[in-house]
């Protein structure tokens, strides 16, 4: 397997909109004196998969908590559950008093080094060795060469596509950029919506722009203009904006994009209303291992690498995309030696069972000669080992302010109301103000 060339930022996306769903609940924080239940030793969890709209990924932890609680009887896992937006914002509060669960989820370096700063985070070289994870997936949960969360995810983000409205109109997916936009051509001269878009949470957009950044000016034009070795101003990432007002001229996305959530744009490929949708590999189970989805629409889904662009830089195992969420041990638990061997527990066995049970890659190396494995994930998974690249989701490379600026350009520039040249200096100057 090639060692995968990481952003020096090291952080991770979509945190923005990972998992959207409602909440259920049952406990406090870890904030008081080292908890009981009875003669049980109390570690409360937090974490962001509802039962409802994550219940693969629910499943999974409940009957990983349930194992280990049985292994080990004289240890109760208490867990809160919420959904992806309201699980940012309860970790924002807990952590203003100092009362952040024993164990709860985190993402990557950027969203994560205020916490380590605040020393919010425990450490946690005592029990992630590198060896069990894909090359540098651990260190975008690391601080000065530190691990202070372990991750559970790793995504690339492909282009699915609907093989069936493709061969309806004779298209071939494409290699490169000339052919992906005939697709798109051909696709919206027969009244048919190519791409499905939720822009209304920015992030969604963003990748598009990255991959075009990516393939024309090389994965160092956009992480040298984040780590300020370089400049947003440089032409590459103009042009891949440019890229994008082409695609908005063209009728490339469904109508009202930028009004609608990604959970509501999805529904446009999954009931087969749109030709195409770019997103990370979370979505993978709807199309392979989900109940809830019919065979014959998952017989109908394909996926694509990003072309590459005639004269760019960029290669075509270059991806968006990186680690997912990480397990984090809070620094103040009253458990903390019981909540770090929970959580190491917990990643062994994710490792195991997230493939095949959810259709979550995991960030641990997995066995693809199982022969449990549907043939889209081995795909992936060799996809993954072949990468020449894995370019880190720009908001959260960015500070939070730096990121608001960018991911509203996004949405400004999927509206047409900025230029691309409005475009890149907008976000030069917040960049260049944080120097």
């Amino acid at each position: 397997m090639k060692k995968k060339a990481f952003s020096s930022v090291m952080t991770l996306a979509l945190a923005g909109g990972l998992i959207l769903g409602g909440c259920s609940s049952s406990t406090g924080s870890s904030g008081d004196e080292k908890a009981s239940s009875g003669d049980k030793t109390v570690v409360k969890m937090m974490h962001l998969w509802p039962e409802g709209s994550s219940n693969a990924q629910y499943t999974i932890v409940d009957d990983i908590i349930n194992a280990y609680e049985k292994e080990h009887p004289d240890v109760d896992i208490q867990t809160e559950i919420l959904g992806n937006e309201q699980y940012k914002e309860k970790i924002k509060v807990l952590s203003a008093s100092n009362e952040l669960p024993d164990v709860g989820i985190t993402w990557a370096a950027g969203y994560m080094k205020p916490f380590v700063d605040g020393k919010m985070f425990a450490p946690l070289d005592d029990i992630a060795k590198e060896d069990n994870f894909v090359a540098g997936t651990l260190d975008a949960f690391s601080v000065d060469e530190k691990p202070y969360a372990v991750p559970l995810e790793l995504n690339i983000t492909p282009v699915y596509y609907n093989k069936e409205i493709f061969k309806k109109y004779n298209l071939e997916a494409p290699k490169t950029y000339d052919e992906f936009l005939n697709v798109v051509e051909t696709l919206a001269d027969n009244g048919v919506t190519p791409i499905t878009l939720g822009n209304k949470d920015r992030w969604t957009g963003s990748m598009w722009y990255m991959y075009l950044a990516d393939r024309i000016g090389g994965p160092e034009a956009l992480n040298n203009a984040i780590n300020r070795s370089g400049s947003f101003e440089d032409p590459a990432l103009v042009q891949a904006a440019e890229e994008i007002e082409k695609l908005v001229k063209m009728d490339a996305f469904v109508k009202g994009y930028n009004g609608l959530s990604n959970d509501e744009a999805k529904g446009y490929f999954m009931n087969e209303q749109a030709a195409m949708y770019l997103m990370a590999t979370w979505e993978l189970p709807n199309y392979t291992t989900t109940p809830d989805v019919s065979q014959e629409f998952k017989d109908k889904v394909g996926y694509f690498k990003f072309p590459t662009y005639e004269g760019g830089k960029g290669d075509i195992d270059s991806y968006v995309g990186g680690p997912g969420v990480g397990l984090f041990v809070s620094e103040q638990s009253k458990v903390k030696d019981e909540a770090k061997e929970f959580v190491s527990y917990l990643v062994e066995e994710w490792g195991k069972r997230s493939v095949v049970d959810a259709g979550v890659i995991p960030a641990t190396v997995v066995d693809t000669s199982n022969g449990e494995l549907h043939p889209m994930y081995i795909d992936i998974l060799n996809d993954l080992g072949n990468a020449s690249n894995l370019t880190l989701y720009a908001d959260v490379q960015m500070s939070a302010g730096v990121a608001d600026v960018h991911l509203n350009q996004i949405q400004a520039l999927f509206g047409g109301q900025t230029t691309p040249e409005k475009f890149a200096k907008t976000q030069e100057e917040a960049l260049a103000a944080e120097k």
